[in-house]
């Protein structure tokens, strides 16, 4: 199945009813901050994207995974917010430490054009592909910190 445009009502229709009002409000959140969001259903499932319109660059993307909610965030700016990255709860580290390694940042084999990340939560250094660094599970525990690292991100790419 090609890409196809969808709504935002279309995604919400598939959204568990718990994460609803958590994909309202970031959706307003980011239409309110300088960010477009594009909604697509993908062959691999339901999927948006939020690019700020002054950068053209995406700073989340949404999507779900079997039912499940996922949120993907680009954090170009984490040195300015580093300080937050310290607050993230186990889960949520987990998924970073799970996340593949930025292969030109640790074996220089990937473009010069790929940038991963490479920043440190407690005292751990991390080298994380920015594909997959940033990559959680929509839960009760992370929501108000996935919610709190968009806020981040965003603001920083306001100034």
């Amino acid at each position: 199945m090609p890409q196809q445009k969808i709504s935002l009502e279309k995604f919400l229709e598939a959204v568990n009813v718990t994460n609803k009002p958590f994909v309202q409000k970031i959706d307003e959140y980011m239409l309110n901050n300088g960010c477009k969001g594009t909604f697509e259903e993908k062959k691999s499932g339901l999927f948006c994207s939020y690019k700020h319109t002054k950068t053209k660059k995406s700073v989340a993307n949404l999507f779900l995974k079997e039912q499940d909610l996922s949120v993907r965030i680009y954090g170009e700016n984490i040195d300015s917010y580093s300080d937050f990255l310290n607050t993230l709860p186990t889960e949520m580290v987990t998924s970073i430490e799970e996340a593949g390694v930025c292969k030109r940042l640790v074996h220089n084999t990937c473009s010069t054009k790929c940038s991963g990340y490479d920043f440190t939560i407690v005292e751990k250094h991390f080298q994380k592909c920015r594909y997959g660094c940033f990559e959680f599970l929509v839960t009760d525990e992370s929501l108000p910190f996935i919610e709190s690292f968009l806020q981040h991100e965003v603001e920083k790419r306001a100034i």
